[in-house]
């Protein structure tokens, strides 16, 4: 049976650096792409997919996501305010974990946005999440048809949808597109405090439990303020 998730955990912490000088006082999830936060496209996408609770974790001028999401009613909007600790991509689902629930959650990067095909792609990731075979889904972009991607890949993917991380110095099909699918129960023994994401993923990977779903439409990488107009771009050709 397919799994439909009613909760979400949007990454939102981050420092932005890349992005600057538009983040020296706009938080990057705030930051504007076709007149929109992409904050809001994340949000968006989620309420679309009927997701009812999405938790934020804040830190870097939080108090301005505060304000921005205070009003939101769908999905409706946790903050995990992080502002007086550091507690890396890992250690912040581990303090949302009492919100996500016991099922399986999606798993947002805040600064993630991508144009859908005929399905839409949180759709698809939700159909395709086995539990029985999987502890995290990841939904993997191809790196040839990425708007503002110029990185080696992060994982090569097998015909069933297993993954296998990138080797150093190798060139690989597909990267993170920073969407997924997690099962919470692969918190249960995660260590407190600061840690990294990649850590489980790399546990998952080991045994065999890492799996990835194809984007279907377009991913659109906006790490850099140039990268802000060939989202742009592409986002409004989409729609038009």
């Amino acid at each position: 049976m397919p799994v439909q998730p009613h909760t979400a955990m949007v990454l939102a912490a981050g420092l932005g650096l890349r992005m600057r000088p538009l983040t020296e006082h706009t938080p990057k999830p705030l930051i504007e792409v076709a007149g929109k936060p992409l904050l809001d496209h994340v949000l968006d996408r989620l309420a679309d997919a009927n997701v009812e609770t999405a938790v934020v974790n804040v830190r870097y001028l939080g108090e301005q996501i505060i304000a921005h999401v205070a009003n939101r009613a769908r999905p409706k909007v946790v903050i995990s305010d992080e502002r007086n600790e550091v507690l890396g991509t890992g250690g912040a689902v581990v303090k949302a974990l009492p919100q996500l629930g016991n099922e399986p959650f999606f798993h947002l990067n805040a600064d993630t946005m991508w144009i859908d095909s005929v399905t839409p792609n949180l759709r698809r990731l939700a159909d395709a999440f086995d539990p029985e075979r999987m502890d995290i889904l990841l939904l993997m972009a191809p790196t040839a048809q990425s708007i503002g991607y110029e990185g080696a890949g992060d994982y090569a993917m097998l015909t069933d949808g297993q993954l296998r991380k990138r080797k150093e110095h190798q060139v690989v099909p597909f990267v993170y597109a920073g969407v997924a699918i997690m099962s919470p129960a692969i918190f249960r023994d995660a260590p407190r405090g600061e840690f990294s994401l990649t850590r489980l993923f790399d546990e998952a990977n080991e045994q065999e439990r890492l799996f990835g779903l194809r984007l279907e439409g377009v991913w659109m990488h906006v790490g850099t303020p140039t990268a802000v107009g060939a989202a742009e771009e592409a986002f409004l050709a989409s729609v038009a």
